[in-house]
């Protein structure tokens, strides 16, 4: 498994959800999945008044035809016109106020001049609105609300626009009076955008995220307003419930596919040499490095656990513990614990250039490049012939799409050691990446010829394939690094998921497409990259249902923050869509068709 397999799946899934983002809810996310930490491994590549129309005054309103088509000042929140004059169909609006009535008085009036009565109040409410005399104004909606012979949402509406403005707002009266007029008329979009802004600001984001959702879908996705909302109120569902699960989730290894993808991005070596009277804890080491290179990988991380608590006896064998298990710590996202044990292993043998190689990684997991650059420069002068430098100093430089700088760094590490797989691949991309299409594949056909027991060029020349649309080719290039694969003791999956994404975009085979998934899962349950195609495929086939229950496994399965938002946005949007169904059923299956033709 390599770092350029896993960047691949990115790049794949990541093109995937753009396309078809609005399958959850537009804006909800940039993409489904960002395999986040050891980030450059595993990412380096890849009512107008009186019309009836309450919008009509969201640009040059509409006025009642009993007044000049004269421009007017409009209060407005975020959403457009926070104000809306629907009227009963067919009844006129009186412009005379009968005064304050008695609840008897009201009772023994005719119903029409109730309506009419309350239509003069509600102007009269807007009047006062306009002039931003919201108590006033309370008090008209008020009286429309108890004269109306029958309840009128808009009133209820107009009222909760009051308490928006108000000095301080009234989110809960907002929230009262909107729950109200949803009652009333549940597709009142404006209503659920106002509850929406009072449940945000009342910090009740999951019941904001609900209403922001359902404007959105009755509104057919084109209100950019709350889709915005959409996103905003996901991202704080998903970046609190991130930082407490990994307050208290215990740390543990991710996936095989990621853990192997890790430590094939470092060309191998030999095991150190043992002194001549090794301790128990000497030997230990011996076991977790073998155990490490037979890519067991648990108990590769018991034995360094083990051999450093029993006490290491010569320097280069603590440096290769610290290192191993700084390593470790890294892939659990132990940042800070990766960080010291990697440092007191450069400060037992300062030339031991993996451990500034690894430094670099954490500080680029720490978004400080100054730094991680500056620990390829302690590499290259205690080792400047060591090529796994150039290699992971490409890698960073690739990720911030500086392709030509990084194309050298690769070549240097390839002219320093051929037989490295990688850095072949990877020049070969960075040619790609900088439009340079004939050196580039010229480079990967060298690779292919050279390697040919090698499942990661197959796998990475079958990702260009598909990103130039040639279907057929890439997968059989997949195919190939499939059989590859399958004759290694374990297999790296993500070959599969590729042939998955692929036989989508080729032929809209979702069938086929989950099947290549599930056989990935069978042979590594915990494979990200599988489970997060899955769920995008169950949204594109409007199975939030089933999306759920996919976005919910890679919550768990999420090793870093960045990747747990990912996962957590989508499963909270996807949360948002069921609670839409299930109050709009009748709209249940025109939501499914949208969302596919809207991609």
């Amino acid at each position: 498994m390599s770092s350029s397999d896993d960047a691949g799946f990115i790049d794949r899934i990541q093109n995937f959800v753009s396309d078809n983002k609005r399958g959850v809810i537009i804006g909800a996310a940039a993409a489904a999945v960002a395999v986040g930490g050891v980030a450059y491994y595993v990412a380096s590549s890849r009512g107008g008044a009186d019309s009836g129309d309450e919008e009509s005054l969201k640009s040059g309103e509409k006025k009642s035809k009993k007044k000049s088509k004269k421009s007017r000042k409009t209060v407005k929140d975020k959403d457009g016109p926070i104000l809306e004059e629907r009227k009963p169909k067919g009844v006129d609006v009186s412009e005379e106020d009968e005064g304050v009535l008695t609840k008897e008085q009201i009772e023994t009036m005719p119903e029409e001049d109730r309506v009419k009565v309350a239509g003069s109040l509600k102007l009269k409410g807007n009047k006062a609105y306009q002039g931003r005399r919201f108590t006033e104004a309370v008090e008209y909606y008020t009286r429309a609300i108890d004269i109306s012979p029958k309840p009128e949402p808009v009133f209820y509406s107009n009222r909760a626009a009051c308490f928006v403005n108000m000095s301080p707002p009234q989110h809960e009266r907002v929230i009262e009076d909107c729950n109200t007029a949803l009652a009333l008329d549940s597709h009142y979009v404006k209503a659920l955008n106002r509850r929406a802004t009072a449940l945000e600001n009342l910090n009740r984001n999951e019941e904001a995220l609900r209403d922001y959702t359902a404007a959105t879908i009755l509104d057919k996705f084109q209100n950019e307003s709350a889709a915005t909302s959409v996103e905003r109120v996901l991202k704080k569902i998903a970046t609190a419930k991130a930082s407490g699960i990994l307050a208290t989730r215990e740390r543990r290894l991710p996936s095989y596919t990621f853990v192997s993808a890790y430590f094939a991005a470092f060309r191998p070596r030999p095991l150190p040499t043992l002194p001549e009277v090794p301790t128990t804890g000497d030997n230990t080491l011996i076991l977790a490095l073998q155990a490490l290179e037979a890519t067991d990988y648990a108990h590769a991380l018991s034995f360094v656990n083990e051999a450093l608590d029993q006490g290491i006896s010569w320097d280069v064998g603590k440096a290769e513990a610290l290192n191993l298990r700084g390593t470790f710590k890294f892939l659990m996202s132990d940042i800070e614990g990766a960080e010291q044990d990697l440092k007191a292993s450069i400060d037992i043998v300062p030339s031991f250039t993996q451990s500034w190689v690894k430094i670099a990684s954490v500080y680029m997991e720490q978004s400080n490049p100054q730094k991680t650059f500056e620990c390829f420069e302690e590499a290259i002068k205690h080792n400047a012939e060591d090529p796994d430098i150039y290699y992971h100093r490409g890698q960073v430089l690739f990720i911030m799409n500086q392709f030509p700088e990084a194309a050298e760094n690769y070549t240097k590490s390839t002219t320093l050691d051929d037989t490295f797989v990688f850095s072949q691949i990877q020049l070969a991309v960075a040619q790609y990446k900088s439009g340079n299409l004939a050196n580039s594949m010229a480079t990967f056909r060298r690779t292919l010829k050279a390697f040919p027991q090698r499942s990661e060029p197959q796998n990475y020349y079958g990702e260009l394939l598909l990103d130039q649309q040639r279907f057929s080719d890439a997968v059989e290039k997949f195919d190939r690094a499939i059989e590859l694969e399958k004759a290694k003791p374990t297999q790296n999956v993500l070959p599969l998921v590729n042939k998955g994404l692929a036989l989508y975009q080729w032929k809209q085979d979702v069938a086929a497409a989950e099947r290549c998934c599930n056989e990935a899962l069978r042979i590594d349950p915990e494979c990200e990259a599988a489970v997060a195609t899955l769920a995008q495929l169950s949204l594109q086939q409007g199975k939030i249902d089933q999306a759920v229950k996919m976005f919910e496994r890679h919550t768990e399965l999420a090793r870093s923050e960045p990747e747990l938002i990912n996962a957590l946005t989508y499963q909270h949007a996807s949360y948002a869509q069921l609670e839409f169904m299930k109050h709009y059923p009748e709209l249940a299956n025109q939501l499914s068709a949208l969302a596919r033709t809207m991609g």
